[in-house]
């Protein structure tokens, strides 16, 4: 490896240089600012939709990620309290106040809320907790936030680089890997799944007329692929950055219209602002007041020799682990081994249906099972199509049985799974007990292959 002239190899002080290198606070503020409004109009949003009582309260079962099986739902006045202290938590983040404590309480009350149940995990989730999990190491609240107001002495105009680089370097992560696996041979020379969601929205106003022609899904699909792959390059060239955050806001406003997929388009649109020049920052908050002065005071703000080297392994994590599907057999899509937490945002269409039955091991007699007695209409819809929410409603069946005085209870499946419109097939043995089956890390041998033709 090449060496500098002080002994150490010209990555790594390249990588020092430019990690403790001083630049604006400008942008991070805006970051800050713009992430704690959206978590608080999500979290208004999800407690007057009724979310907290349908998702938690009223449910009988909840399914869980693998390893976080301890993750148990809280009695329905401590789910509210809950929410109510993220909510608390996600207004501090937003106006910089208690602002480490305020962003700690937000990550883990948010990441608590959703390990609950495995039902409603979405890539936005995801998104939102790790980014409030590296909102805890930065310094967001030096300047335009009320910590401000309390403390003089926190008053900075820089930070070190690092402070703003991780979040670009998150966002890269985000869109890159969304990309990269758009591209493969239905996406693109199927226009699938668009080709089966767009002509619904035949019906919408202005851009309805676009879904009624056959060339519309393969445009959106290729567009798609080409605006996630190169979307970041785009906006780090400051001569590109306009037009593509004018893509941005059209290509995440579109799918927000098309897809409903909740604040997460106004999240994308926030957060990519970021890469603004620190001077486009600093003219919107002097348009306010003088707030950044000409010259630059020296950051108070001291960067832990340990900073660097924890964000290198955390972000080798965020490189490597979308990969992992590659230790797998089989269609991703169709074994879903991998698929969680890889942003593999709405890449297909895919439905089952499962009919589950009980048989008592001491008399032989086998009954079927009725699932809305245990599963909301959401959580049945998502349990019949993955393959380890199936193994675990099965579990749960036993358990339950087993309450009620059958003995050693077997608990077989049908399940037939459709993707992207090909014809339903079964995703396994019909006969199989899927009592004797524990999930773990290794493969899925007791599924059925997935058959593209």
């Amino acid at each position: 490896m090449y060496k500098s002239s002080f002994g150490e190899p010209i990555m790594e002080n390249l990588l020092k240089k430019h990690f403790l290198s001083q630049t604006s606070i400008a942008p991070l503020i805006t970051f800050r600012i713009v992430f704690g409004a959206l978590v608080c109009i999500s979290t208004i949003r999800f407690m007057c939709l009724g979310w907290v009582k349908d998702h938690f309260i009223d449910a009988k079962m909840h399914f869980k990620y693998y390893g976080f099986e301890w993750v148990q739902v809280l009695p329905p006045f401590w789910m509210y309290f809950l929410h109510g202290l993220m909510l608390i938590a996600a207004a501090g983040i937003m106006l910089g106040a208690f602002y480490r404590v305020s962003a700690v309480v937000f990550f883990l009350c948010f990441t608590y809320i959703e390990l609950i149940d495995l039902t409603y995990y979405l890539n936005h989730y995801y998104f939102v907790s790790i980014i409030a999990f590296l909102l805890i190491f930065v310094p967001a609240n030096r300047l335009v936030s009320i910590d401000r107001w309390r403390d003089n002495s926190l008053k900075t105009n820089i930070v070190p680089a690092w402070t703003i680089t991780i979040f670009k370097l998150q966002l890269a992560i985000v869109y890159i890997y969304a990309g990269l696996i758009k591209i493969n041979y239905d996406w693109l020379f199927n226009a699938l799944p668009l080709k089966i969601w767009l002509p619904a929205a035949d019906n919408l106003p202005i851009i309805g007329w676009l879904m009624k022609y056959e060339i519309t899904p393969y445009l959106f699909s290729w567009m798609g692929m080409l605006y996630d792959t190169t979307i970041i390059f785009w906006l780090i060239w400051s001569k590109s950055r306009p037009l593509a955050y004018l893509s941005v806001i059209i290509f995440h406003v579109l799918t927000g219209i098309l897809f409903q997929i909740g604040v997460f388009p106004l999240v994308m649109i926030g957060a990519t602002l970021i890469f603004f020049s620190a001077t486009w920052h600093e003219r919107i908050y002097n348009y306010f007041g003088n707030i950044f002065q000409t010259k630059y005071q020296l950051s108070s703000y001291k960067t832990n020799k340990y900073t660097l080297p924890f964000f290198c392994i955390y972000f080798a994590f965020q490189f490597l682990f979308p990969w992992r599907f590659l230790l797998y057999k089989g269609n991703m899509f169709w074994t879903e081994q991998g698929y969680r937490f890889g942003w593999r945002v709405m890449l297909m269409e895919k439905a089952g249906t499962a009919t589950f039955y009980v048989k008592d091991g001491a008399i032989g007699r086998e009954g079927e099972v009725l699932n809305s007695d245990f599963l909301a209409i959401h959580q049945e819809k998502q349990m019949a199509m993955q393959p380890d929410m199936i193994l675990q409603y099965a579990h749960f069946l036993k358990n339950t049985y087993e309450q009620k005085g059958v003995a050693e209870p077997a608990v077989r499946a049908e399940v037939f799974v459709t993707l992207n419109g090909k014809p339903s097939k079964l995703l396994f043995d019909p006969n199989l007990d899927l009592t004797k089956i524990r999930d773990n890390w290794s493969e899925k041998t007791w599924l059925n292959d997935f058959d593209n033709k």
